[in-house]
């Protein structure tokens, strides 16, 4: 299954909303790469394997399971996270892109690229299908919430 959306950080039109920088928007989403316990229920502890100028390799604890990751950045573009599959997690791909269209407008795409069956119109795969794009929707808006608090009030202990 493949699925992206967008989230506004910044709306001109929109004067209760805090316009964010793209450096700001950018350090949360590198928080998210080293900190991701932050971001993630459930998680319980990240294990940094390895870490090179646009790479970092990842060990995630939840509970028992463990799942390796690879994120992969280009600055203040992008931001790639990639697991393996294992015998516990399907694996997958998340990409969140930092788009400007223009002055004072800011946008995330998250774009999820998974192991479900792609259109399967009917039936228990889809039910599944808009379950998980409905939590990938729930847990963005949370990236984004988070990344505003830290924008704010610096990063969370």
């Amino acid at each position: 299954m493949r699925f992206e959306h967008l989230i506004e950080i910044n709306d001109p039109l929109n004067p209760l909303i805090e316009p964010l920088s793209r450096e700001q928007v950018w350090a949360g989403l590198m928080y998210r790469v080293d900190e991701p316990t932050v971001f993630l229920p459930g998680l319980e502890r990240c294990v940094i394997l390895s870490r090179s100028a646009d790479r970092v390799e990842r060990e995630l604890h939840f509970g028992q399971v463990r799942i390796r990751d690879t994120v992969t950045f280009a600055l203040y573009d992008w931001v790639c996270f990639e697991s393996a599959a294992n015998a516990e997690h399907a694996g997958g791909r998340l990409t969140i892109s930092v788009g400007q269209p223009e002055p004072g407008r800011l946008f995330l795409r998250f774009a999820y690229e998974t192991t479900l069956p792609e259109g399967v119109a009917r039936g228990e795969f889809l039910q599944v299908s808009e379950f998980v794009k409905s939590a990938y929707r729930e847990s963005d808006v949370d990236t984004v919430r988070i990344i505003r608090m830290i924008a704010a009030n610096g990063r969370p202990q």
